[in-house]
């Protein structure tokens, strides 16, 4: 038999004094060799188990990189910016298409996307997730007013487009539960529900935009964000607000870091929200499995955004 892996090479003879024959048999000559390297093979079980479970992985993360870069991702709401839509402790679904992709687009904004492929500018109303200046490193929600080349000013807290108001009509308070992750605005707007629980009573308002498109917005009260001059949307911007309009920082405020946003580069954004995934109201806790349960704020799940 070969030995894998090694050169055969000529054996010296050996005197009489070895114990072995001048004439050696076959056996004696076999006994005296050394045992040769173990021949190489296919490799054992478990190493086959091993490669197998690698593959499985390395799969595994290409497939969830490409789903969450190219298809769908989820984020969630850790503010009430957005109320009365999307409430803090809300899971929701984007889809990563509607837009086009970018740089943003990818784990860590890794720069392999030079500007924007398959680019498509987003509608008046639409939510969207983006990534916020001037840091452009963190993921931020709000609701799309303005588009390249609007006029967008804020007058008594109404929303002014291209020098016409935006129609809204008063509609009933939206009540929201007080949990362990929702709390009032203010002492002015607490009260109880029937059952004696508290809640809060905010003013709500129907909004329609020129498209059509029509939400419910809140209005806290006056506040120096109600009155702005006029903002001219640059060409591959956009001008974007909070629905909860006097508990939002958003395009009104300049872009500086931990606070306004300014008016936002398309090329940020990262997806449309689409479908809510999960709520919870905040109570639930790790080392109790029956609260995750009683803390899901069922009804809003499956809901379109």
């Amino acid at each position: 038999m070969p030995w894998s892996g090694s050169h055969l090479t000529e054996r010296p003879a050996r005197n009489k004094g070895s114990g072995m024959s001048e004439n050696p048999s076959a056996a004696e000559i076999d006994s005296a060799l050394p045992a040769p390297e173990q021949v190489a093979g296919k490799p054992s079980a478990p190493a086959k188990k091993d490669e197998s479970f690698f593959s499985f992985l390395l799969w595994l993360v290409l497939g969830v990189v490409v789903l969450r870069s190219f298809i769908i991702s989820p984020f969630n709401i850790p503010s009430e910016s957005m109320l009365p839509r999307l409430l803090n402790g809300d899971y929701l679904f984007a889809t990563k298409w509607s837009y086009g992709y970018s740089k943003y687009s990818l784990p860590f904004s890794i720069p392999l996307i030079p500007g924007r492929f398959f680019a498509s500018q987003p509608e008046r109303g639409d939510v969207v997730i983006f990534k916020a200046p001037p840091g452009n490193d963190v993921d931020y929600i709000k609701r799309v007013i303005g588009l390249p080349g609007d006029e967008v000013q804020i007058k008594g807290g109404q929303v002014w487009l291209n020098g016409k108001p935006v129609p809204r009509q008063r509609a009933a308070d939206f009540v929201l539960p007080v949990t362990p992750n929702t709390h009032c605005y203010a002492p002015e707007f607490e009260g109880t529900d029937k059952q004696g629980g508290p809640v809060c009573n905010y003013p709500q308002f129907r909004e329609t935009l020129p498209n059509g498109k029509s939400y419910n917005v809140l209005d806290l009260g006056q506040t120096p964000q109600d009155d702005t001059g006029v903002f001219i949307v640059p060409e591959g911007n956009m001008f974007l607000m909070g629905d909860n309009r006097d508990n939002s920082m958003d395009s009104r405020f300049p872009a500086i870091e931990g606070a306004g946003i300014g008016i936002v580069p398309q090329d940020n954004l990262v997806g449309k929200a689409a479908l809510m995934m999960f709520s919870t109201d905040g109570s639930a806790e790790w080392i109790k499995p029956w609260t995750w349960f009683t803390a899901a704020r069922w009804s809003r799940i499956g809901s379109a955004i």
